[in-house]
Parts: structure tokens; C-alpha cells; sequence
């Protein structure tokens, strides 16, 4: 009988995790029954089964997306099997002073914290749906603004304003049209006024 693992042994060890999560994800009624350690070093069900559900809780309680546990769940797996021997996977959620649990805390919590910092960055741009053009908005508000002030405005108040539009300062039009600054304040206040009136109504 042929062999088909992987030469490399990284690669050996992540197929064991995929394997040992599936095992957890699709047994884990059946593995309550099976306590001992498998044959050739292997982790028995029942402690790939409880680490898997110890997992899942972390997960719910860290809020991570659910369609996100298993793929995390197999990637302590991973970090297990690069770290600790198999035959001590039982001691994992029973020693807390353990080498082995603290290993298994230090996985779960490296999962966990990279998770939720691509789940921050995911986060950052958000689908905003496409906006008219600046340019033509800006175009249709001035036409519309023109229309009105010639309908409702003076010609001193339509100067006022077009001073105001090309950046002039209550002061300098003061000075260019030879008032006082609250006398041109005055007015483009009333100006504006009579502008809000009419497109409110």
C-alpha cells in the first residue's frame, strides 16, 4: 500500500491540523467515547474535541464572525502540532501551569488577535456608492443660485455675493464698494436670507 503524505514536514503538519479539525468539526459526539491516545503519537478525539470546543467558545467571546472559527480552530491545531507533542494534548485544558497550556493560550490568543486586526482593516473602507461628479454638482448649484439671485436680488446684493464667491473678505468689499464692514455683513445676510427663503419654499 502507497503512502501519499507530503515530503515537506510543514506541509505533513498542516494536513494533519485540516484533518484533526474536520475529525473535531464532523465527530464530535462520537469522540466523547475514545479517551486513550491513538497509535504512532497521534492526539486521541476526545482531546482534539475538547480543544476544538474550548476554541469555539474563545471565539464567541473574542465575537469573532463565525464562518471564521474553523479556519482559526485549524490554525492553533497548527501551532499544537509545531509546539507540543501529541501524546500531551489531553494535558492542555487540565494542567494550568503546564508548558503545554501556556502554549495553547499563546496560540489561541496569536489567532485571535491577528483575526480581529484583518477584521479592522477590512473594516476601514466600507462600499460608499458612487456620487455625482464635484465638478458637475458645483456647476448646477451655481447656475441655480444665479437664476435666483437675478429673479430675487439687487444688483448690490448680486455684487456682494459674487465678491463673497470669489474670496473677498467682509473688509475689502467694505472698502471696494466704500461702507462700513457691518453695513456689508448686513446685507449679505439679508441677501442669504432671501436666497434660503426661496429654495426652502
Amino acid at each position: 500500500m502507497r503512502r501519499f503524505l507530503p515530503a515537506n514536514p510543514a506541509s505533513r503538519q498542516v494536513m494533519v491540523a485540516v484533518v484533526l479539525g474536520a475529525l473535531a468539526t464532523t465527530s464530535a459526539n462520537k469522540a466523547s467515547a475514545a479517551t486513550a491516545t491513538t497509535a504512532g503519537g497521534a492526539p486521541s478525539a476526545k482531546a482534539v474535541t475538547d480543544i476544538s470546543k474550548y476554541c469555539q467558545t474563545c471565539w464567541r467571546n473574542a465575537r469573532l464572525p463565525a464562518d471564521r472559527w474553523q479556519d482559526c480552530t485549524q490554525e492553533v491545531f497548527v501551532r499544537l502540532l509545531e509546539r507540543v507533542e501529541a501524546d500531551k494534548w489531553g494535558q492542555v485544558l487540565v494542567d494550568d501551569e503546564s508548558l503545554e497550556r501556556r502554549e495553547f493560550i499563546r496560540a489561541i490568543d496569536a489567532v485571535k488577535k491577528r483575526t480581529q486586526r484583518a477584521r479592522k482593516f477590512t473594516n476601514l473602507t466600507p462600499d460608499v456608492p458612487e456620487r455625482r461628479p464635484i465638478s458637475n454638482s458645483l456647476k448646477d448649484d451655481r447656475d441655480a443660485v444665479a437664476r435666483a439671485s437675478t429673479e430675487l436680488l439687487s444688483p448690490r446684493q448680486r455684487r456682494l455675493l459674487d465678491l463673497t464667491a470669489d474670496g473677498w473678505t467682509v473688509p475689502e468689499i467694505a472698502d471696494e464698494l466704500g461702507t462700513t464692514p457691518e453695513r456689508i455683513s448686513d446685507e449679505k445676510y439679508k441677501a442669504v436670507k432671501k436666497l434660503q427663503h426661496y429654495f426652502q419654499a
